[in-house]
């Protein structure tokens, strides 16, 4: 069973599945409850979906950075060179894939 904290306007603030001192029991399928859970979801998804475009401007970043001999691919770490060259296989295979940054 959920147990829930509540704010001085009633609002769900905190949802633990053990007690603590002000938290009360609440059925699962409380629709406050819901509510509150689907706000927490929704807001992981949001953060979540940027994820992936965040992931291609690092990637990009480190391979101006290579390209600009700022720093040497073989200064990652190894497990950090075999994602990115696994990565670029990946990519590489995809038809039509875009070089945004191009060779120099």
């Amino acid at each position: 069973m959920p147990f829930v904290q509540r704010d001085s306007s009633g609002q769900i603030v905190a949802v633990s599945q053990v007690p603590a001192d002000g938290m009360a029991a609440i059925a699962a399928d409380d629709p406050d409850l819901q509510e509150f859970l689907g706000q927490v979801a929704g807001e992981a998804r949001q953060i979540s979906a940027t994820d992936q475009d965040f992931v291609r401007v690092l990637e990009d970043v480190v391979e101006l950075l290579i390209g600009r001999g700022v720093i040497l691919f073989t200064d990652l770490p190894d497990s950090a060179q075999e994602k990115m060259l696994y990565r670029q296989r990946l990519r590489s295979k995809l038809p039509g894939s875009l070089d945004l940054l191009g060779e120099d």
